[in-house]
């Protein structure tokens, strides 16, 4: 099984649904999200993350927004959820 995980900011951000990309609950959402902020809190939560500033979510892809790429070999709804509790 592969231990990367790619996050992206829609998932973090307050401001999408769940059917325009967001996959945390809007209560922990954040406003505009940015990649260094998920990857600030990834290291925060003890875990080894890089970011890809050239990536774009598929979906999202007019928009360049980045991602990060987490090591983690658990599910990532656990993932997403250990991190943003460290925002």
């Amino acid at each position: 099984m592969n231990s990367e995980r790619t996050l992206y900011p829609c998932y973090f951000d307050r401001a999408l649904t769940r059917n325009q990309g967001r996959r945390v609950s809007k209560e922990m959402a954040q406003e505009a999200p940015q990649i260094k902020t998920i990857h600030k809190a990834a290291k925060k939560a003890g875990l080894s993350a890089r970011i890809d500033e050239e990536a774009t979510h598929p979906a999202h892809g007019s928009k360049t927004k980045g991602r990060v790429i987490v090591d983690w070999k658990g599910s990532k709804e656990e993932l997403m959820k250990k991190i943003v509790l460290k925002f």
